[in-house]
């Protein structure tokens, strides 16, 4: 796998010990280390493009989800809806506070092939989206599930990306911690897939 920006060595930026201890605390229940010097994390081009990317990808699945969770006959669909906004939005709002710390931009690089071998940054069209809002019924959560999980097997791409090569902990702890709970809501979709 080719990471952005290795050819001309990784970027790195350096993350504050404040930061990073306010960091560290807004991800993770454990208590922030005591007032101690800290060396200071520093995030890759892996670490930035995870983030970036992961936001644009939860951006996409919300708006099949955010209908999913209103609209569909099934209980589970909706079930699995809900439980991705939550996450989703606990997720992002972590992953913005991370790039703006690092004084990073909040958006992918949008160039055609800037994310080859990462996943696509946009893996659903505008013509997806006005499909499913137009359904109802069988039609409507059959299609639901097939784009939500077109959604997250695009996501996981980029998790697996951040954990072998990011090199910032937290997002590294973030990313296996969402794979593991995606893991199981595409489990849960292929059933839904299959018996539908």
């Amino acid at each position: 796998m080719v990471l952005l920006g290795q050819s001309s060595g990784p970027v790195r930026r350096a993350v504050s010990a404040s930061t990073a201890a306010v960091l560290l605390a807004g991800c993770s229940s454990a208590p922030a280390p005591a007032p101690a010097p800290v060396a200071s994390a520093a995030a890759t081009d892996t670490d930035v493009m995870f983030l970036q990317m992961g936001l644009a990808q939860i951006a996409e699945g919300d708006r099949v989800a955010a209908l999913a969770a209103e609209r569909a006959d099934n209980p589970e669909i909706r079930a699995i809806a809900g439980e991705l906004r939550g996450q989703w939005k606990d997720e992002s709002g972590t992953m913005r506070r991370w790039l703006l710390g690092w004084s990073a931009s909040v958006t992918a690089d949008p160039s055609a092939g800037a994310h080859a071998g990462h996943g696509d940054l946009h893996a659903l069209r505008e013509s997806d989206f006005a499909q499913l809002a137009a359904m109802r019924g069988a039609d409507f959560d059959r299609t639901a599930v097939s784009l939500l999980l077109g959604n997250l097997h695009n996501g996981m791409e980029t998790l697996r990306m951040e954990s072998a090569s990011g090199g910032y902990p937290p997002a590294r702890n973030l990313a296996t911690t969402m794979t593991a709970t995606r893991q199981s809501q595409i489990q849960r979709l292929l059933q839904l897939a299959a018996s539908g």
